[in-house]
């Protein structure tokens, strides 16, 4: 009796949460600066924070490497894991879509020695290329190169390129910038066209599957209203070097 009748006090005088109050949702992500920030004030973490501020439901944001994250949503340990590639379903089968696109992901390659008359999945054949592991649109199409190197994260990527230990690094292309940025690379450039461009998603694990519609509707409606563009505007940066668009003479 003590016991409740203080837990009441408390209760009475806010000093203790309501039990009913929504825990957040735990939703993590491979991607760092300028999509994912530390401080939640990158590209996603601001579309996000918001479409589920609209839901009244709060949210937490973690950096993990991008196979972890994806198992750690698939296995329930997390409740979601963006940006991902649609299809992910049929291979993690606790994960469910939300159909609305989050943004369309450019894969290009940076270089600062390889000179190639296009971009192609093909045309890299001859090179040594990096990836972050488990981005699996990479792997699939990146199986038949010289040698193919996987690194845990996308700074040690670029920091590889950086040091001459890898001819080409395929990364999506608002990031790369940032990172070559970051890093000081400054003779990195990027090869034009990119290899493939791909509506990029948010999962979430099955047991919040009755969130994917409203979800949906949420980001829909923010894309009309033109917060996806606002929020763009001020959190995308563009490239700082060159861009090629061919052979070199």
């Amino acid at each position: 009796m003590m016991k409740q009748l203080l837990l009441g006090i408390l209760c009475l005088f806010g000093l203790v949460a309501p039990i009913h109050a929504q825990q957040p949702l735990s939703l993590n992500t491979f991607a760092g600066p300028p999509l994912s920030t530390a401080g939640h004030n990158g590209y996603y973490d601001r579309i996000l924070l918001e479409a589920f501020s609209r839901l009244k439901i709060p949210i937490t944001i973690g950096h993990l490497p991008a196979e972890r994250s994806l198992q750690n949503a698939d296995r329930g340990i997390d409740d979601g894991d963006f940006v991902r590639i649609a299809g992910l379903e049929k291979r993690y089968r606790n994960l469910v879509m939300v159909p609305e696109q989050l943004d369309d992901f450019e894969f290009v390659a940076f270089t600062t020695t390889v000179n190639l008359t296009g971009s192609s999945w093909s045309a890299l054949t001859p090179y040594h290329v990096g990836i972050v592991r488990g981005w699996k649109i990479l792997e699939e199409n990146l199986a038949g190169v010289k040698k193919l190197t996987y690194v845990k994260n996308q700074v040690q990527l670029f920091t590889l390129l950086k040091n001459g230990r890898l001819d080409v690094v395929i990364y999506a292309r608002h990031e790369g910038y940032g990172l070559a940025k970051q890093l000081g690379i400054a003779n990195c450039r990027v090869l034009e066209p990119p290899l493939a461009v791909r509506p990029m998603h948010l999962y979430l694990n099955k047991k919040h599957a009755g969130l994917v519609a409203p979800l949906a509707a949420v980001l829909k409606k923010m894309k009309e209203e033109g917060v996806f563009a606002n929020i763009a505007r001020q959190t995308l940066p563009g490239p700082h070097f060159v861009v090629d668009h061919g052979a070199h003479p």
